[in-house]
């Protein structure tokens, strides 16, 4: 059976939250060194950088305090939904397993048991929605200054070639990574985010998601017009 406690949201938008929300595990990143081996050449690890600033471990400490209430809650209601499906899912298997079964009684459980858990998810996925957002409107508000951080330790470090990590083969030398550079950047332009979004926000995902599907349908009655023909007028 699926575990209920891993909520999964519409449009691609994922985050599992264990039974107990955690610190977001951070990726070590290289020391900082002098500069690079061969001039204009860099790497970094964006992601490592991310999760390695002040910035998001302190949100990462202050966010199961802030919202205690609203995990608590998503904890207690996937417990009960766990148990409600654990309970469903043995009478089901009885069931079967007795002497001429009525097969489509079965249909029937078996249909009843996989709604309750479709429900569930949905039920879970609004219930812990605040702490996802949360997490993203603060990755949200670094990712706004990583593009001028990058920059900006490009420059100093004299790179005019940044590389990920995933793309060197091999290295025999830190003095090519720029993360902690970054890391460094980053906490000076943004020491701190802001925990909580604003009422209606939604995670860039999901804007960019709604809106390509506005402009889709703004295009489709565009596309249905003969060329040179001009829309109706009211």
């Amino acid at each position: 059976m699926k575990n209920l406690l891993k909520p999964i949201l519409g449009a691609g938008f994922v985050l599992a939250l264990a039974a107990q929300p955690a610190l977001a595990q951070t990726k070590p990143v290289a020391a900082a060194a002098t500069g690079p081996v061969v001039p204009g050449l860099g790497v970094a690890d964006l992601e490592a950088v991310m999760v390695n600033t002040s910035a998001f471990r302190t949100a990462e400490q202050q966010r199961p305090v802030t919202y205690k209430a609203t995990i608590d809650q998503y904890q207690a209601r996937g417990k009960a939904l766990q148990t409600q499906l654990q309970t469903l899912s043995a009478k089901l298997q009885k069931d079967a397993a007795a002497p001429g079964a009525n097969q489509a009684a079965l249909q029937t459980q078996a249909a009843g048991l996989q709604k309750l858990e479709e429900s569930g998810k949905a039920e879970l996925n609004n219930i812990i929605k605040p702490v996802v957002y949360s997490r993203e409107f603060v990755k949200e508000q670094l990712e706004d200054k990583m593009d001028a951080a990058v920059k900006a330790v490009m420059a100093r470090r004299n790179v005019t070639l940044l590389l990920a990590p995933q793309s060197v083969i091999i290295s025999t030398s830190s003095g090519y990574d720029l993360s902690q550079d970054i890391v460094n950047e980053l906490n000076r332009v943004l020491p701190s985010a802001t925990l909580s979004p604003p009422a209606g926000w939604e995670p860039r995902q999901i804007r960019e998601a709604r809106a390509a599907q506005a402009a889709q349908q703004g295009a489709a009655p565009a596309a249905a017009r003969p060329a040179g023909a001009q829309p109706e007028s009211r």
